[in-house]
Parts: C-alpha cells; sequence; structure tokens
C-alpha cells in the first residue's frame, strides 16, 4: 500500500505543480494539496517525495528556509501528457477516461 500511495503522492504533486502559471509551489503548499486527496503526510514526508522526483528528472527543488520549492521539468510535464513514463509515478489516465 505505501508504494501505491507514493506513485499517487508523486502523479498528485505533478499535476499541481502544472496547474499553477509559473509551474512551481513549496512543499507547504504540496502537503496541503495531498491533504485534499487524503494524503496525510508531515512535510518532511513530502521533502521525500520532492527528492525522489527530482532524482528521477521530474522537478527541480530549491530549498527557501523550511520549505522546498518544486518547479516541474519538462520530462515531469512529459509524464503527464503520456509521452513518457517516469518509473514511480503513477501513470495518468487517458484524457478520454
Amino acid at each position: 500500500m505505501d508504494r501505491i500511495i507514493r506513485e499517487e503522492a508523486r502523479l498528485i504533486i505533478l499535476r499541481a505543480l502544472a496547474e499553477q502559471d509559473d509551474e512551481q509551489l513549496n512543499s507547504e503548499l504540496l502537503r496541503v494539496t495531498l491533504e485534499t486527496f487524503g494524503i496525510s503526510r508531515m512535510r518532511a514526508w513530502v521533502h521525500g517525495e520532492l527528492a525522489y522526483l527530482a532524482e528521477m528528472g521530474a522537478v527541480t527543488v530549491t530549498e527557501a528556509g523550511s520549505v522546498r520549492v518544486a518547479q516541474l521539468t519538462e520530462l515531469g510535464a512529459r509524464h503527464l501528457a503520456r509521452n513518457v513514463a517516469i518509473e514511480g509515478v503513477k501513470r495518468p489516465s487517458r484524457p478520454e477516461a
């Protein structure tokens, strides 16, 4: 179950970033976003997921005080468009699904 939650959370994070005009959010706002989807975790857990996504090339992460700011990369956007599949990130549904 933990793997499924992490894969789902990573997809939610990428989608939340894509919805922003500048494609970036800080880790606290991402934590609150995940909570609205029933994934209630501490900020440190979100930092771990951001580190994973950064390692996979889906986001870049910048430290800003006690939060981290994530920005969607081209690879992350391509995953959301279903042009590539990033290991450990839930595959988005087809648009018509």
